[in-house]
């Protein structure tokens, strides 16, 4: 039996969006699959060194819970419906929510996104930073992680027209 394979299209550079790729990616890996994953646009966000000004943007999501990590058990299983309206005024909103996540992921015991990518490239997920989008928004190899290859989408859709599982996200 071939080796199942899996392509992942990752277009998102935010916290909450890393996590998607990166956990089906490990996962996938771990299971025995090839694994691609394929960023561009805001995606390519997630390759670069530095990942500390990845974060929430509640404005928009009104999927998103804005549960507290924090309190009471009472106080943290409110869910706090935040108007949008809310968000999109109130200063300092999108680093508040960041940091209620991030604290949320921790007190959950949930991998972090550096540590994710690392198993993911240990596991031989293949990253691909899209050329174009490098190109686009004048990024230097240097700013992103080692181990990552560049290519366009041409050769993504080459392993991709074969994936027995292709994701966009």
């Amino acid at each position: 039996m071939d080796e199942k394979k899996m392509a992942i299209i990752a277009t998102k550079g935010t916290l909450d969006w890393a996590y998607p790729p990166m956990i089906l990616a490990s996962t996938a890996a771990a299971l025995g699959y090839e694994v691609q994953v394929f960023f561009t646009f805001y995606g390519l966000q997630l390759l670069r060194k530095d990942l500390s000004g990845l974060k929430v943007s509640p404005l928009g999501n009104p999927g998103m819970p804005m549960k507290m990590p924090f309190g009471p058990k009472w106080f943290q299983s409110i869910n706090w419906n935040i108007p949008n309206a809310v968000q999109a005024i109130v200063p300092g909103f999108e680093s508040v929510a960041t940091g209620l996540m991030k604290q949320t992921i921790r007190n959950k015991g949930v991998a972090s996104i550096p540590e994710l990518r690392d198993l993911c490239q240990e596991a031989g997920v293949k990253f691909i930073g899209c050329q174009m989008t490098v190109d686009l928004f004048g990024f230097e190899y240097d700013d992103f992680i080692e181990g990552i290859e560049y290519g366009g989408a041409a050769m993504f859709l080459e392993f991709a027209g074969d994936a027995d599982i292709c994701l966009y996200i």
